[in-house]
């Protein structure tokens, strides 16, 4: 019997039912008698065989839901098919994909029911409670495994208690409803989650206008592009109308400027390449970059915690957030596309003021033993060197002799002008050898594109939030901060408690200027897409 459960579900699967949508399907058939729909769905579940893949997947679930437990028939006969089948078919509002749910299978399983077949009512009822909490899992957690899509991205896939799901089901009148309840309550996630819809709305408008490339357009300037232009911004909600002609008036210059902050350019209101490319992208690009963040978010944990930093790598900026209100952000530099910085969350533990730096092992023998091949005395005056972990003489070592695969050396840096660490380093340990650090190199923090760091994640304000953590929140006075600075002397000073800090790469966020996109540098983005919606990665 087992057999032509699964010959019938494979059947409804292949299926074409476009025609028929929810709203155009008839209200659900007489349920047959619930004692006797209970006993095969126990029948069904305790046979022994192998159910179809939806149903085998949750089967402890099931068995302890609606066998041991007695649970109650939720599906048929009750009317709540049809509302379930609807949020599926909306599945993009919520930042899914629709074609991920087999929605005419069950609008067929749902006509099919027939009050003389228990054991119809029986598949259907299993199939319904399978897909619900599927979607829900999918609102809680997220569609896919962080790592799978990229091996940088360190964030623990989340689990969600099945069982729980079917018995608080059974609690709720209105499945579409509950499936709220699983969505994320942050902030970052609601805000997307309203961005989409609006995007969503420009991209069916169908209007969006396509501005040609050019010579640059400054303030002031004359072009035929510009009434197209200004249209664009009115449409996104940077222009607030008015103006015309072909004329670059300071209303439009002061839109394009709003516009380019908001999606990470120079905003300086010239308009050039990178701005077109910008203003070129449709609303239904922007949209699907929505719904890569929301599910970004879905693998985030519940709770970052009341006072936390987060520091997004796409938009190059740190965050010091206090119950959900920025108190303090800065630039950042980040890694470069060939040393890119992981995601992942951990705990600030201590601050290091006047650092030594150890080398990792990638610069010592890619950039620096070159270097000491031909000057053996290359680095002596502002570096040790540790063979097998005992300090060493430079002039002790045949630099010839070694390579990659055989190095026994450790580079550590004195505290200075000169460190690469610069005056200060906040330390989070974790597996990746990731922390935050000043640097003397600050030139690249005047760039719009800021990834160039070999992973840790430099700051542009870094006294500033030594100030912070050191004086604030672990009590030293600001004069003792300074002599210490001054002093030269590594110093760790431990944190009376340990604060969260959140590496996240979000290209699409809700900023201080309204909603926010940047540019896909690491290309992670089209690797999520990838395993979401099934295109190329390359």
């Amino acid at each position: 019997m087992i057999q032509n459960v699964l010959r019938v579900w494979t059947c409804l699967l292949c299926l074409a039912l476009c025609a028929i949508s929810p709203a155009q399907a008839g209200k659900n058939s007489p349920a047959p008698d619930y004692e006797a729909v209970s006993s095969e769905i126990a029948r069904l579940l305790e046979s022994g065989e192998r159910l179809p893949l939806p149903l085998e997947r949750i089967k402890p679930a099931l068995v302890a839901h609606y066998v041991r437990d007695k649970g109650t028939i939720y599906w048929v006969g009750t009317g709540r098919m049809t509302p379930f089948i609807q949020r599926l078919a909306d599945a993009a509002d919520d930042g899914l994909n629709p074609g991920d749910y087999p929605v005419d299978s069950l609008i067929q399983l749902r006509d099919a029911i027939d009050p003389a077949d228990p054991e119809g009512a029986a598949i259907a009822e299993l199939f319904y409670s399978a897909f619900f909490v599927s979607y829900a899992a999918d609102l809680k957690i997220g569609r896919v495994t962080p790592q799978k899509v990229d091996p940088r991205l360190f964030r623990n896939r989340k689990t969600v208690d099945v069982l729980r799901i079917l018995t608080e089901l059974k609690k709720q009148r209105e499945p579409a409803k509950f499936l709220s309840a699983f969505e994320s309550k942050n902030p970052h996630y609601q805000s997307l989650k309203r961005m989409l819809v609006l995007y969503r709305a420009m991209a069916e408008s169908g209007d969006w206008p396509v501005i040609g490339m050019g010579p640059n357009i400054e303030a002031g300037g004359s072009d035929p592009r510009i009434p197209a232009i200004r249209n664009l911004l009115m449409m996104t909600g940077d222009h607030q109308g008015g103006g015309g002609g072909t004329t670059y008036d300071p209303a439009t210059v002061a839109a394009m400027k709003r516009f380019q902050s908001r999606h990470g350019l120079e905003a300086k209101g010239l308009i050039g390449k990178q701005t077109v490319l910008a203003l070129n992208v449709p609303p239904v690009e922007r949209a699907r970059q929505i719904m890569l963040n929301m599910e970004r978010w879905r693998w985030m944990p519940e709770n970052l915690g009341p006072h936390h930093f987060m520091v997004n790598l796409a938009a190059y900026e740190l965050q010091e957030i206090e119950n959900h209100d920025v108190i303090g952000e800065m630039n950042v530099v980040v890694g470069a596309v060939a040393t890119q910085t992981p995601e992942f969350s951990d705990e600030l533990e201590y601050v290091e003021i006047n650092p030594t730096w150890t080398v990792p092992y990638s610069i010592s023998t890619g950039e620096m033993l070159p270097k000491l091949r031909k000057n053996p005395f290359a680095y002596a005056a502002d570096f040790d060197v540790f063979m097998n972990g005992s300090l060493t003489s430079w002039g002790s070592i045949d630099w010839n002799a070694y390579g990659r695969g055989k190095f026994p050396f450790t580079f550590r840096q004195h505290p200075g002008p000169k460190n690469a660490l610069g005056k200060v380093k906040f330390m989070l340990p974790n597996a990746h050898n990731i922390y935050l650090h000043d640097t003397p190199s600050k030139d690249k923090f005047l760039q719009t594109t800021r990834a160039f760091s070999h992973g840790c994640i430099r700051l542009s304000k870094p006294i500033d939030l030594a100030y912070r953590v050191v004086g604030e929140i672990a009590g030293w006075p600001r004069a003792k901060i300074d002599a210490t600075l001054k002093g030269g002397k590594t110093t760790r000073v431990p944190l009376p408690e340990h604060i969260p800090v959140h590496l996240i790469y979000a290209t699409a966020f809700d900023g201080a200027n309204g909603i926010e996109f940047r540019p896909d540098v690491y290309g992670r983005d089209r690797k999520l897409y990838a395993a979401l919606f099934g295109k190329p990665s390359s």
